[in-house]
């Protein structure tokens, strides 16, 4: 998979995709992972991307241009690199956006090309969301001062997702959330702490009583905590 990023803070992305899952998804080539700053494609002399809003406003918007132009060259690129045009996906992270889950994680994990456009500011021009942007995608319902942090919460969730990415697919396919249920409870050593026991049933050794045992507990987590999944599940 490659994922291209577009912002005008790409320093805010080193830290976090120089670590852990994505570091070694690069590592591996499973991924590969560029950040673009998005001045690079201004027209301005000064590199401004912005400018006031038509018909009065506080703030400031950023400039569709940028963004066009920007994604025009990825474009190219994938073409000159023989990459498949029909899987890519160019995502604008806004509050707007359909809300991310893990149903919308395996989709985009499916495809070979993503492009991020980050906005600031006011926002980006309208022409961005509906001329050029394929999807567009809330991390929820609340306000942050960008699009680089729900891209990195996007990213990191989808390239998790990539075969080879992480070591056991079991691992992905048990994870909470998958199947519409959170997780059931899991314990390490030591058998102790504090007072506090492991439950016994995954020390007796009899898989088919843990599994039951984990199913019941899954259920009974989700109900608790997160019964608004339950009833997703029950609608679908």
């Amino acid at each position: 998979m490659r994922v291209d990023v577009l912002s005008i803070f790409p320093g805010m992305f080193k830290g976090p995709f120089e670590e852990g899952i994505i570091r070694r998804a690069r590592e591996k080539g499973l991924l590969e992972l560029y950040i673009w700053d998005i001045r690079d494609f201004s027209d301005d002399k000064h590199r401004r991307v912005d400018d006031y809003p038509y018909g009065g406003g506080r703030g400031m918007v950023m400039k569709p241009g940028p963004f066009f132009k920007a994604v025009k060259m990825l474009k190219k690129c994938y073409h000159d690199e023989g990459k498949d045009s029909s899987s890519e996906r160019i995502i604008l992270l806004s509050p707007q956006g359909k809300l991310f889950n893990q149903e919308r994680a395996w989709d985009l994990a499916s495809c070979s090309n993503l492009i991020f456009l980050c906005g600031r500011y006011e926002g980006i021009d309208e022409r961005v969301s509906e001329n050029l942007a394929t999807d567009e995608i809330s991390i929820g319902d609340y306000i942050l001062t960008g699009g680089e942090l729900p891209a990195m919460v996007v990213i990191d969730a989808v390239v998790r997702l990539i075969p080879g990415v992480v070591g056991s697919r079991l691992s992905v396919e048990g994870d909470s959330l998958e199947g519409g249920l959170l997780k059931y409870p899991q314990y390490t050593r030591p058998r102790s702490f504090l007072g506090y026991q492991v439950p016994e049933v995954l020390l007796s050794g009899n898989h088919r009583e843990i599994e039951r045992w984990r199913l019941r507990r899954s259920f009974e987590k989700t109900m608790k905590k997160r019964p608004d999944l339950l009833k997703k599940t029950a609608k679908e």
